[in-house]
């Protein structure tokens, strides 16, 4: 109740909101019953109750999650207005995200925040026909944005969204079917494709091509050189061998008709070319009449068919004439540039598993009517449980990762215990007494046993846990680590069980198999067990064998001396030469 006289002129921000609250009249109290301390090397993740709850919250706001629309302008418009527009437009959408962020219990995905980006995506939607969204196999879901799908029919009617599910080499038949059905019920289209296993494919070829030709060539030489050696002395030896003018004619007739024939066989290839290339767009327009316009198959195609996908999907007015133009957007590190050097065969545009390597949109032409364009990498706005999913899913850089145990963790969440001891060669520690056998592993059972497998250890001696963590969580996003996210509609059990092995699992799962398997070592009731069973329990004195209570000689009964037991029980201590003395303090030695 006295009176605070303390002259106060400077305060923390602390300090001055408890003293503005206090001017303020209000009270706070703190709720100490309700606090839960979490182990964060040992947290798996959230209860299914909040997953439930937070899914429920992502549904009622997902209508809120868009994209910046590119303000409407004319020819009328400046490029000072059309800056101004853009940037107010982009200022009001980032205001509405910041207000979705504040409802409790959402978390969205760090989005793309540079204005540079979203124009670089507004000028591909433009001046693209075919927009094409390439998304990862293991979870399409997470890459797909359906605002940009809407977006691009707001710009034009008449473009076309394509989902080109990259990686497609991770699902199965039947998983591709699962997937297949889900998209036919949203009416999506859909193509499945893996830019790596085409890339492999080319480079294949390339490989038994050029094997063949050095195969061929040598042979082809020597044979050439024989020819001419025969030739040379022929014409040496004789000295009328003079070719007329008729003949020389007769010659160069011939030559002019290879020469015609050799430049007459391009045209008659590319005619056809171009039979076989109507006779596929002929059969590709038939599926798609089939199944009602979509055309979506579970096949994996290469570089020549999408390429005539492509050029079937669309059939009406270009934005420019004469030319099919393909826009390729999407997330970070989801394979669009690999996707483009692959079709091309060539590497065309630069290509990093870090993501972000593409900074601006690059136009390739493939054939004369048939463009590609490829656009910088964005981060779209959406709903994640954790911030954990965003570096697990490869869109956020592994090595500028802060926190490693919440990634790791939810590895463990996803990976079997017996696919992590077979992969990397370890054994885990199994669960302690009282815990569920089954139980998968913790992040710190993980990375303690493979990091000191390994040998990464810290300076302190113990094992290095966040260089580990990196190694673990690249082999998440490369897919030796491998795990599918199913459909909505599919039970996950019954999409995991018709999944695929990795290569690199299979191989090691195959070389346990071959060695003869080791024999069980017993449990320790049956070494107990064993041990009670022995009739004859003996004991060991020093300089004696093992003197049995059953017989022999008994503790001081001294019927038998040390040396006898001695020599009798170590063959190695009695010499060959009989007629050497024995020691006396070797006969004595027991007091006898």
């Amino acid at each position: 109740g006295r009176l605070n006289l303390q002259s106060v002129t400077e305060q923390s921000n602390l300090d001055d909101f408890l003293a503005t609250a206090e001017l303020a009249g209000t009270e706070f109290a703190a709720e100490k019953l309700n606090i839960q301390f979490v182990d964060p090397q040992k947290h798996t993740g959230l209860k299914p109750e909040d997953l439930e709850r937070i899914k429920q919250l992502h549904k009622e706001h997902e209508t809120l999650l868009r994209i910046p629309r590119r303000p409407h302008w004319d020819e009328s418009t400046t490029a000072e207005q059309l800056d101004h527009m853009e940037k107010e437009a982009f200022l009001q959408w980032r205001r509405g995200l910041s207000s979705l962020q504040e409802i409790e219990g959402i978390i969205m995905t760090p989005y793309e925040k540079n204005l540079e980006f979203w124009r670089q995506l507004w000028r591909v939607i433009e001046r693209s026909d075919i927009i094409v969204q390439v998304v990862d196999a293991r979870n399409p879901l997470l890459y797909q944005c359906i605002d940009l799908e809407e977006y691009v029919k707001e710009v034009d009617s008449r473009k076309v969204n394509v989902l080109l599910i990259n990686k497609a080499d991770f699902l199965s038949d039947s998983q591709r079917e699962m997937w297949k059905e889900h998209f036919d019920k949203a009416g999506t289209r859909v193509a499945f494709w893996s830019a790596l296993e085409e890339t492999e494919r080319y480079e294949k070829a390339e490989r038994e091509e050029r094997e063949a030709e050095n195969i061929l060539e040598p042979e082809f030489e020597e044979d050439y050189d024989e020819e001419e050696e025969e030739e040379e002395d022929e014409e040496m030896d004789d000295p009328n061998n003079i070719k007329n003018e008729n003949q020389q004619q007769e010659e160069t007739g011939v030559e002019s008709e290879v020469l015609s024939a050799e430049t007459a066989s391009p045209a008659i290839n590319e005619v056809n070319d171009i039979d076989k290339l109507e006779t596929a767009l002929s059969h590709s327009s038939t599926r798609a009449e089939a199944s009602g316009g979509l055309n979506n198959n579970v096949k994996v195609f290469n570089a020549e068919e999408l390429l005539d996908y492509f050029k079937s999907i669309h059939q009406g007015e270009k934005v420019t004439e004469g030319q099919t133009t393909v826009g390729m957007v999407g997330y970070p590190n989801v394979g669009k540039s690999s996707t483009i050097n692959a079709i091309l065969k060539t590497k065309k545009v630069p290509v990093s598993s870090t993501p972000g390597r593409t900074k601006h949109f690059q136009t390739l032409y493939v054939e004369s009517d048939l463009m590609l364009c490829d656009c910088p990498g964005l981060v779209f706005p959406s709903f994640v449980s954790t911030k954990a999913e965003l570096i697990v899913n490869g869109i956020l850089p592994i090595d500028q990762m802060r926190d490693h145990w919440p990634p790791v963790n939810l590895v463990c969440s996803y990976i079997p215990r017996s696919t992590f001891e077979a992969l990397y060669g370890i054994n885990l520690p199994p669960p302690s007494e009282g815990e569920d056998p089954n139980r998968l592993p913790t992040a710190e059972e993980l990375l303690t046993t493979y990091g000191s497998m390994r040998g990464y250890m810290a300076v302190n001696g113990t094992p290095d846990c966040p260089r580990t963590a990196r190694y673990i969580l690249k082999d998440f996003v490369n897919g030796r680590l491998l795990y599918c996210h199913p459909p909505l509609d599919v039970d996950p059990e019954e999409f995991h069980d018709c999944g695929l092995v990795p290569k690199d699992l299979m191989e090691k799962q195959s070389a346990l198999l071959k060695k003869k398997p080791k024999e069980a070592t017993p449990s320790q009731s049956k070494l107990d067990k064993d041990f009670f069973k022995k009739l004859n329990v003996g004991m060991h004195s020093k300089g004696s064998v093992n003197i049995r209570q059953t017989g022999g000689v008994s503790m001081g009964g001294g019927s038998v001396s040390g040396s006898m037991t001695s020599v009798a029980g170590k063959p190695w201590k009695k010499h060959n030469n009989k007629g050497k003395r024995e020691k006396l303090r070797r006969v004595y030695k027991d007091g006898e």
